[in-house]
């Protein structure tokens, strides 16, 4: 069968629904890609086919700004924003539909379910979504659901479409790519019966990295370090961040592995407690590590869970301080705002989830996190019989 996959974001947005393409390509199947232009290697590297699909990322980075703008200024901002939240929706669409012809399912990340929900009515083809946060947890904002609204509205005139009196995506197969342990508070307030919001657990390439080999023997060579990643989010302050982890890491006689992403570190000065390399291989790294630090991505906070070492977070915005009660409340680690960090507040975070404690409690809730290969697995099973239900139907 023909399978067509639309996810649009960083790395952390695309590689569940990589993930899912690769395993579904393994088992014989037409599989392509949409993805940003700076992800294309990403996935390629995956074997994945892809097309370019909207802006790259740092541009709709951009955008986001544009939208702050909008909230302070709505009235001046708001036109602009509209022209080029409805432009951005037409492109996608168009590539989208070009690449989904005669598919017969279309899978989309989180981001794109809706854009994506159009194309499949378009096709008369089923959809499947990758949730890889628990996305009905968050609250949606009027305003932005107004400026998608009219760029959804025109995508679906241009699609032939009638207008949609309720999201397409509502009765769509919704596939949770994280463990329901993990999920803070009760799910019975919004997982829906019948099975249509299964959980899976987390989805994740585990592509190896060119530091792994140079890393693993550094964290040979010493005591088991504390990991500090911060994903594809750029920080302001980076060396002033640097510096305040190697001082905290000082004063509690650790070492420290940094992942910078995508800030620049080839000025920060060497210093023997601290390593810094731009990425590595979660599955392969964090479980020769003591700790993991970090800005509360999905896909991070499941590696950390599964390699069974106490998590703190640092987060920022979106579904972050989601997965900080999450750690908090199974009692594996901690988390505090990114912004009201200090290294006074960093040590004492540290401390607190250094302890034998909170180590054996990690330990025991990555026995019960899903196997990588299952949650795979499990997603793929779920795409194909979405697949077959749709031309049975």
């Amino acid at each position: 069968m023909k399978v067509v996959l639309a996810g649009y974001g960083s790395r952390g947005d695309v590689g569940p629904c990589a993930a899912v393409g690769q395993e579904l390509l393994r088992r014989g199947h037409d599989v392509g890609m949409a993805v940003a232009p700076d992800m294309l290697s990403f996935v390629e590297s995956a074997g994945l086919a892809a097309v370019a699909y909207g802006p790259d990322t740092q541009k709709q980075m951009n955008a986001a700004s544009g939208f702050v703008r909008l909230l302070q200024n709505p009235i001046r901002a708001l036109p602009d924003m509209l022209q080029h939240v409805t432009q951005v929706w037409a492109d996608k669409s168009a590539t989208l539909t070009s690449l989904a012809n005669g598919a017969d399912v279309l899978l989309a990340g989180i981001n794109e379910q809706a854009l994506a929900a159009n194309v499949a009515e378009h096709y008369g083809i089923p959809l499947a979504a990758l949730h890889f946060f628990p996305a009905r947890l968050l609250p949606s904002g009027w305003l932005s659901s107004s400026i998608t609204k009219e760029a959804e509205g025109a995508q679906r005139h241009a699609l032939g479409l009638p207008e949609a009196t309720e999201p397409r995506e509502q009765g769509s197969l919704e596939i949770q790519a994280y463990d329901e342990l993990c999920l803070p508070g009760p799910t019975a307030d919004w997982v829906e019966s019948g099975g249509r919001r299964p959980f899976v657990g987390a989805l994740t390439l585990e592509l190896a990295a060119d530091a792994d080999d140079e890393v693993l023997s550094w964290i040979a060579d010493g005591t088991p370090p504390i990991y500090f990643g911060f994903g594809s989010t750029p920080v302001a302050s980076f060396a002033d961040t640097v510096a305040m982890i190697s001082s905290a890491c000082t004063q509690l006689g650790e070492r420290a592995l940094i992942c910078s992403g995508p800030n620049d570190f080839t000025h920060i000065p060497h210093v023997d407690h601290l390593k810094v390399v731009g990425t590595v291989n979660h599955a392969a790294i964090l479980p020769a590590c003591r700790a993991v630090v970090h800005h509360g991505g999905a896909g991070t906070t499941a590696a950390g869970m599964r390699a069974g070492i106490p998590t703190l977070i640092l987060w920022s915005w979106l579904d972050q301080p989601i997965w900080a009660a999450a750690v908090k409340q199974l009692e594996v680690g901690s988390g505090r705002q990114f912004s009201a960090t200090t290294e006074k507040s960093l040590v004492a975070d540290l401390r607190s989830i250094l302890t034998p404690q909170c180590a054996t409690r990690a330990a025991e809730v990555a026995a019960q996190m899903t196997k990588p290969a299952e949650s795979i697995s499990s997603a793929a099973d779920l795409v194909e019989e979405t697949a077959r239900l749709g031309r049975s139907g």
